[in-house]
Parts: C-alpha cells; structure tokens; sequence
C-alpha cells in the first residue's frame, strides 16, 4: 500500500511538473507580444499617454492611513510581490516534494545557477568599473528569466527532451532565489527600524501558524498583505514579503492527507501571474524610448556589460559549472540529455528579461535617468540575441 500511495504522488509531481512548464511556455510567448506593445506604445503616436499612464498616481487608505504611489511602482512593488510569492512557493515545494527534494539532482542545476550568477556579474564588472554610478547594476545580468526561456524551449515542441525542460525549471527557480537574495541584501534604501519590527512580528505569527497547523489560506494571506506593507515602509524592498509569506504556508496539513495548501495556493496563482502579472509588469518596464538613441549605446559600459553578461556570461558560467559538478561527481546530466543539448539551454539562460528589467529599475531609476534607459536597452538585446542563439542551437540538436 505504501509503494502504490509513493507511486501515486510521484506521479502527481510529474503531472504538475508538466502542466506547470506549458504554462510558463504560453506565458513567455505572451510576455515576447507585451514586450513588443510596449515598445511601440514608447516610441509611436501614443508615446505621451504612455508616459503619463506609468506615472498616474494611485492609492489605498484606511482612515487617516493612506498608501499613494505612481501606478508604475504599483506594478512593480504590488503585482510583483504575487510574483514572488509564488516563486517562494515554488521555491518551497521543489525542495521539499519536487525535483530538489533528490540533492544529487538539485547539485547539477544549483551548481550551473551559481555560475550563472557569477560570470556574468564579473564579466559587467570588468565592462562597467571605470563607471562608479553604472556599476549600481552589477546584478543586472545575473537573473534568468524562466518564462520567457521555456517559451522559446516551447517553439520546439517534443524534440525537447522533458529532462531538458525539469532542468531549466530547477536552475530559473533557484536563480530566482539568489535573485531573491540579492535584493533583500544590495537594494534596501534607508532601514526604518519601527517598520522592520512591525515586518518581524509579522513573520513570527506566520511562524506560529504554521507550527499550529493552520490549513486554510485566508490568514496567511491576510499577515503576507500586512507584511508587504511593513517592509514597504521598512526601506528592505516590498516585494521579499511575497517569498517570506510563502515559505510558510504548508505543504501538507498533520492528519489530513488530502489538504495540500501549497500545492492549490500555487495552482491558483499560475495563470493570474503567467497571464496577468508578469505581462503588466512587462508592458510598464520594456517600453524603452529610443529617441535620440543609436546602437553605438550598447558600446556604453552598462549596457556593454548587461549585452556581455546575459550572452556570454550566462552560457559560460552555466555550463561551466555544470561540467564542473558532473565531472566532480557532485551532480549528473538528466535522463535522455546530453552535452550539447545542456549548451543550448546555457544559451537560454541569457533571457534575463523581467528579473533582470526588475533589478535595473531598483538599481537606476532616480540615480540617473539616461542609465535607466540604456541599461533596458541592453537587457533587451542580451534576452533577445540569447532566445534566439539558443533556439538555433537547440533546434539544430533536435535535427
């Protein structure tokens, strides 16, 4: 009985594993027409009303308490921290029931998103030291974006092996979390302690619900909301409240085996954040006015670095370090995956897209308005060149 139970869940971990991927692949594609719609809405006869809808003010209060910003930080401070907490519960349920769960597994993709991070980084640094302001954006080309890179996996259908795909999804994932990291620690503006402490007893009753065993959603969901205010206030960026209140909703409920908060609280949030979320995110922060603009600003030394990180130093360190890990006997190549095939997906890994947009907005925007424009320049051309290299490569492969 206890073998049939194990095969029936692992069987439903590969189903979820399957659907979650046709999902994101529908969302890259999306997010690939967002991209262009903004581009176009930024630089043609709307271009004016463009402008002005990112900056209407917009706002919610309670009594003599108001919350008011302009509706770009909305989507990025608000939409995106929904975007977060699902990548926390995501980060969550592969570690504890997914493909992290086996660490032989998890070392092959956790050693290529450490390259990943690493390579790139140096290689901006290497292009951007002489510029103190740009090398602010340092951690621009460090992000992959897992939408937009398992939509251009999705173009190739089933030539694709699944081991392939599980192995992108593992490594965006834990890139995601050093993302994740990396804001909480390089991006905070000016700490407001009270805040903080209000963002701490948050956190300790989400602590106290989940060691009480407390199934339903609402109250998580109700201390996440109130924890993203606190750390708004606290100066440590709002949207590391989605990850935090994630971690603590569980996976499973002591005696009742068929309550899988995590698992419905993450079903739920797919479509609304593949479809809704990072769409709207892309529409307010890819519209990138060109005027005045000529291709010699990518030779500029932050969009240089950004172009170089996401194009040669993703593949370089993914690869890399991967090599390193199989070779180490630390990780293995999945089932049916060969060399070859693991570059191809190094390459995608250069699609930095809304992670990397994310971070440069954290990085520039109000330190200098020319380096905010350049650098989404640079973010654009360094997902686009990789989306495409990488589906040359992979597409050949498949032949």
């Amino acid at each position: 009985m206890g073998r049939i139970l194990q095969a029936g869940e692992e069987h439903l971990v590969i189903h979820f594993i399957d659907r979650f991927i046709r999902s994101e692949s529908a969302s890259g594609i999306s997010l690939m027409l967002t991209t262009v719609l903004a581009l176009f809405a930024a630089n043609g006869p709307f271009a004016q009303q463009y402008q002005a809808l990112l900056a209407i003010p917009a706002g919610i209060g309670i009594g003599r308490y108001s919350l008011e910003m302009p509706l770009l930080l909305w989507v990025n401070d608000g939409l995106m921290a929904i975007f977060f907490y699902l990548v926390g519960l995501e980060l969550k349920r592969e570690w504890l029931d997914g493909e992290l769960r086996d660490r032989q597994r998890a070392a092959l993709p956790a050693f290529a998103a450490l390259g990943g991070m690493l390579v790139p980084v140096m290689i901006y640094l290497l292009a951007s030291h002489r510029d103190p302001v740009a090398t602010r954006g340092w951690a621009i080309p460090s992000a992959t974006d897992i939408a937009f890179a398992l939509g251009v996996i999705s173009l190739l259908g089933s030539r694709v092996p699944s081991g392939l795909k599980v192995f992108l999804v593992s490594l965006a994932i834990i890139d995601d979390l050093g993302a994740v990291l990396i804001i909480a620690v390089f991006y905070a503006h000016g700490v407001h302690w009270p805040a903080l402490a209000g963002a701490c007893l948050c956190i300790l009753l989400l602590y106290m619900l989940n060691r009480r065993g407390v199934g339903h959603w609402l109250p998580y969901l109700l201390l996440g909301g109130v924890l993203w205010v606190t750390m708004l206030k606290s100066g440590v960026h709002a949207t590391i409240a989605g990850v935090i209140a994630a971690f603590f909703l569980p996976l499973r409920v002591p005696n009742r085996p068929g309550l899988l908060p995590l698992r419905h609280m993450e079903e739920a949030l797919h479509r609304p954040v593949s479809f809704g979320v990072l769409p709207l995110f892309a529409f307010f922060n890819a519209g990138v006015p060109m005027t005045g603009l000529s291709p010699a600003v990518l030779l500029e030394p932050a969009a240089l670095g950004i172009l170089l990180g996401l194009l040669l130093g993703k593949q370089l360190g993914v690869f890399s370090f991967a090599w390193i890990a199989v070779r180490a006997g630390f990780g293995k190549l999945p089932n049916g995956v060969r060399w070859p095939q693991l570059y191809g997906v190094a390459i995608l890994c250069g699609v930095g897209f809304t992670m990397s947009l994310f971070i440069a907005g954290l990085a520039f925007d109000g330190a200098n308005a020319r380096l905010a424009v350049i650098s989404r320049l640079g973010i654009l051309a360094g997902s686009f060149c990789s989306a495409l290299l990488g589906y040359i490569v992979l597409r050949r492969l498949a032949r």
